[in-house]
């Protein structure tokens, strides 16, 4: 089998369908067929149940998949590795991040990052933790952003740990003005993202002991702050996720202080394409300035953020 046949495979199997995956990369429905076709007969078992709707993967398609993409990793970065050794940088970059990180830190991170290296692609997947890290094991992405809540057997290089805060419908009242307690929470109801999502605030939840009576169950901020501001509880969120995401609510601090930590996971650190370390290294140093932006304005700033 063939580099171009790996490439067709992962292409239909992205697209679900022979026809898409022929226009994005400019050959002939037939020429596609025929491919898979010969990977099949060279597997001596089918890859894709086809479909009035597309195709999609068999359960041996679904055993290879993970393996192809680590096959187009390699070459991607042996091409990154000529490349660099003619002095030219090229390459993609492919990154995979959860929402607040996504809206935070990625539009601005990615700019400057097209000034510096103009001749890297970059391609984001957003998603939740256990997408990250799925992608991250399949190949999908080449580095992601998760929660060292949630990251299981990956490693993570910690980056930033920001202040986990109470949001609150206007007119909800604490003991302590602007502050709040975890056991002020337990009688209160909750709005509560899936736990694919919410890793850091279940872990909270947790070392509280607090039991969670939710009237909603959402799967994203913008939903979740709507919720409460519309009275049906309250919800822990991280201060990077508030720096975005803004309603007619109440923004309390917890007291004793808690932090979610994230970072940069990657499936093989000793294997990564000179882009995609390239990208590393970039991400580590954005951290750095947002961490010193954070420190001098006291934005849900962690006094030990020193990594």
């Amino acid at each position: 089998m063939t580099l171009l046949e790996y490439r067709i495979f992962h292409t239909v199997t992205q697209q679900g369908s022979f026809a898409r995956a022929a226009q994005i990369l400019h050959l002939t429905p037939s020429a596609i067929s025929h491919a898979v076709s010969s990977m099949e007969e060279s597997c001596g078992f089918s890859l894709f149940v086809r479909g009035k709707g597309g195709v999609s993967l068999t359960r041996s398609g679904e055993a290879l998949y993970p393996v192809i993409r680590q096959v187009l990793s390699a070459d991607e970065a042996l091409t990154q590795t000529v490349g660099e050794l003619k002095g030219v940088q090229r390459g993609k970059v492919r990154i995979g991040a959860f929402n607040s990180v996504c809206v935070a830190w990625l539009p601005q991170l990615v700019a400057e990052y097209r000034v510096k290296y103009p001749g890297v692609e970059i391609e984001i997947d957003q998603g939740t933790y256990d997408d990250v890290i799925e992608w991250i094991k399949t190949g999908v992405v080449d580095l992601g952003f998760l929660s060292t809540e949630s990251t299981r057997d990956l490693a993570v290089r910690p980056l930033y740990r920001d202040r986990l805060m109470c949001v609150a419908p206007r007119g909800f009242k604490t003991k302590t003005p602007g502050v709040i307690m975890p056991e002020e929470m337990r009688a209160e109801t909750f709005v509560v993202q899936g736990d694919a999502t919410d890793a850091d605030v279940q872990a909270f939840l947790a070392k509280y002991r607090i039991t969670v009576r939710a009237t909603c169950r959402v799967v994203d901020d913008l939903s979740t702050i709507a919720m409460v501001e519309s009275g049906f509880g309250i919800c822990i969120m991280p201060s990077l996720t508030l720096e975005r995401v803004h309603g007619d609510v109440e923004t309390y601090a917890i007291e004793p202080m808690e932090y979610r930590e994230f970072g940069i996971a990657v499936l093989n650190p000793q294997m990564m394409a000179p882009a995609v370390r390239q990208m590393a290294m970039f991400i580590e140093s954005f951290a750095r300035q947002k961490r010193r932006e954070a420190q001098a304005t006291n934005a849900g700033f962690d006094p030990e953020n020193t990594f």
